[in-house]
């Protein structure tokens, strides 16, 4: 049990996954690749059903390697160009042992800033980000029923993930 313990306290300090990421990187780089770790900040949660029976989550997070917000006019309004990057669907066990799914969908913190302002804008952040998890992972979600979880910023344990550039000249 110590050595669990241990093995715990290390993967918890930030120092040790700092150190972790760097390694990452080099090993990386060595093979032709950028790395570079994305780390989400809550931002709100939309809550729904994937195939109208298994619970869901989605967090909407921001980080500001994703690229910024860009608006275009169009005749009748705007036409925006919304960058977001995913991480593959995790299971976590919520209260009572349930199961749940859990995706996060990382936007630029304007885009977040821009949904807290508008209720319109709001609104088209969460159907791009149901859309692109319904897209990129071939699943169903219930967007009839996706509602914003209030006071919650961010729902389980977050994870980076990481978005990789091929390195000019690199194999």
């Amino acid at each position: 049990r110590a050595l669990f313990a241990e093995y715990a306290a290390e993967l918890a300090d930030p120092e040790q996954r700092r150190l972790y990421e760097e390694e990452v990187a080099a090993l990386e780089r060595e093979r032709g690749v950028e790395v570079r770790f994305v780390h989400p900040a809550g931002g709100y949660v939309l809550r729904t059903s994937q195939a109208g029976s298994r619970r869901c989550y989605l967090n909407i997070c921001s980080n500001p390697q994703v690229g910024e917000p860009q608006a275009r006019a169009e005749p009748g309004g705007h036409r925006w160009a919304l960058p977001y990057s995913l991480t593959p669907g995790r299971e976590e066990l919520g209260r009572g042992g349930r199961r749940r799914l859990v995706y996060d969908v990382v936007f630029h913190p304007a885009a977040l800033r821009l949904a807290a302002r508008s209720p319109r804008f709001r609104r088209l952040l969460s159907d791009t980000a149901l859309e692109a998890v319904e897209r990129h992972y071939a699943v169903q979600l219930d967007r009839a029923n996706a509602t914003v979880l209030r006071g919650t910023k961010y729902k389980g344990v977050p994870q980076a993930p990481v978005i990789r550039t091929p390195l000019p000249g690199g194999a």
